[in-house]
């Protein structure tokens, strides 16, 4: 999202410290390997377009997204109305377009602007501030409007792939950057809530303020995700992937809102230092419970968080090892298993780790609250 009267820099309140470790190996390919290696590369270039193809292919496609905001004070000195620009693109040929929720948050309204100039107004259809997605709506004549983008499969997207980024960076309208998948499977931070979206895509294409709701491209012209955040300094970029947004946006389109499945804990995943203060076996894996939401299901099903004795030293509660047999190695599985594979209501086995030995435990999952929650626990 760009602020016209402030770059916002930072997406996110937190500051988010990375550490890049380099591991520098020797590594040997038979040439039966460095074949099959090649094929595979061919394979997956054979219909790759040229960037300049792709952005022809694209651009009348994605849309600049205005919207209108009342200033904070209307009696103070700055009585103006404030705008910020947010991109997207056309989802399908009703008219629909896809943006971030960030991007139209609190309003009903919003302006949408093609690269040929041409101008429309849309309704905010549906949002979804946990998976930071959103559907507008054109409500105007489209006869004249372009096709809908292909949304293509981001399982199928390893690191390294190349990727194109098209948005309206610092509202400068249609801006192409250009990188590679630096990761998959990331957990992104929608902090104000106290939540995280799976699966998130990690870039090296420059995603600005103003690129919020763009596509993020592979080289076949398919979206593969939803720029939505970046990090500076560093030149890291996040994007919702493109599975989150057939999974989410027909149901926004429908009903106008997403329910989420809602465990109701707060958790880490263990490392050395924690399995040494708890101590844990080197070998034992999985996310170590730390509070736990009043009648939340995990509450309700007697799991226990985190406690702190007379001498204020602090002992983990159960850790989790598995959700319905799946092992459970990092938060990220955990978030990513509920996400994909449950719904509000579901019924599931959570296997935990206590006392020596693995307890399961049958959980309702219920739905996430809307608000932040305040009331969380140590047990």
């Amino acid at each position: 999202m760009f602020d016209m009267s402030k770059i916002i820099i930072n997406r996110y309140k937190s500051t988010i410290v990375l550490m890049l470790v380099f591991l520098a190996s020797g590594t040997f390919f038979g040439v039966a390997n460095a074949q099959e290696l090649n094929e595979t590369s061919n394979n997956n270039n054979n219909n790759d377009l040229s960037l300049n193809d792709l952005f022809e292919l694209v651009e009348n496609s994605i849309v600049q997204v205005t919207k209108t905001m009342p200033p904070a004070n209307p009696f103070g000195p700055d009585k103006e109305n404030k705008t910020s620009l947010g991109s997207g693109f056309i989802y399908n040929n009703k008219s629909y377009i896809v943006t971030n929720n960030h991007v139209v948050e609190n309003a009903k309204v919003v302006d949408v602007t093609f690269i040929n100039g041409d101008r429309y107004t849309a309704n905010v259809t549906g949002t979804d501030a946990f998976s930071d997605l959103a559907v507008i709506k054109i409500n105007e004549n489209t006869t004249t409007i372009p096709k809908p983008l292909v949304v293509g499969n981001s399982s199928e997207l390893r690191v390294g792939d190349q990727v194109v980024a098209i948005g309206n960076p610092f509202g400068l309208e249609s801006s192409m950057t250009t990188g590679i998948v630096s990761q998959i499977g990331r957990l992104l931070s929608v902090d104000e809530r106290g939540f995280s979206i799976p699966n998130a895509i990690q870039t090296d294409a420059l995603i600005n303020p103003g690129n919020s709701g763009g596509p993020l491209l592979n080289m076949k012209g398919e979206v593969i995700g939803v720029n939505t955040a970046g990090i500076f300094p560093g030149g890291i970029g996040l994007a919702v992937p493109s599975n989150t947004v057939l999974r989410i946006i027909p149901i926004l389109m429908e009903e106008k809102n997403y329910t989420h499945p809602w465990l109701g804990v707060t958790g880490n995943t263990l490392t050395a230092d924690i399995a040494k203060r708890e101590k844990l076996d080197r070998t034992q894996k999985g996310v170590i419970i730390d509070t736990i939401v009043k009648d939340s299901p995990a509450d309700l099903a007697g799991l226990n968080g985190s406690s702190v004795n007379q001498y204020g030293e602090k002992r983990g509660g159960d850790l989790i090892t598995a959700l319905d047999g799946k092992p459970i190695i990092k938060m990220e599985d955990l978030i990513s298993y509920l996400e994909l594979n449950k719904a509000v209501n579901d019924n599931a086995t959570l296997s935990v780790y206590r006392d020596g030995e693995i307890i399961d435990k049958e959980i309702t999952l219920k739905s996430r609250p809307e608000a932040p929650v305040t009331n969380q626990t140590q047990k």
